[in-house]
């Protein structure tokens, strides 16, 4: 078992290791209610932590982190109707309520 990362939020963590589960990878969050005694000890050991259960997986595990923690940059895009421009992770227009072209 080995520890993967620390995440600002019990959210967050469980957002963490549910993917990399869904991924194959065996992960758990400790520490998870450690944030009410932040201050009594070192605030960074008071967030929670995902851990790899299998050491073998813990370098794809990092590489998934990675990949959630700074997704791509994808280019905006304009509506063929009306021609207004919006952000990649936008489906439709805001505008005239068309689909995304292909």
């Amino acid at each position: 078992m080995r520890r993967l990362a620390s995440a600002p939020n019990l959210l967050i963590a469980t957002l963490w290791a549910d993917t990399l589960r869904a991924a194959g990878i065996e992960a758990r969050v400790f520490s998870r209610y450690l944030s009410s005694i932040a201050g009594e000890i070192p605030p960074h050991e008071a967030e929670p932590a995902v851990w790899v259960l299998d050491e073998a997986d813990f370098e794809r595990a990092r590489r998934l982190l990675h990949e959630l923690r700074s997704p791509p940059r994808l280019p905006e895009w304009i509506c063929s109707g009306c021609g207004e421009r919006h952000p990649a992770q936008f489906a439709a227009c805001w505008n005239c309520g068309a689909a995304r072209s292909p």
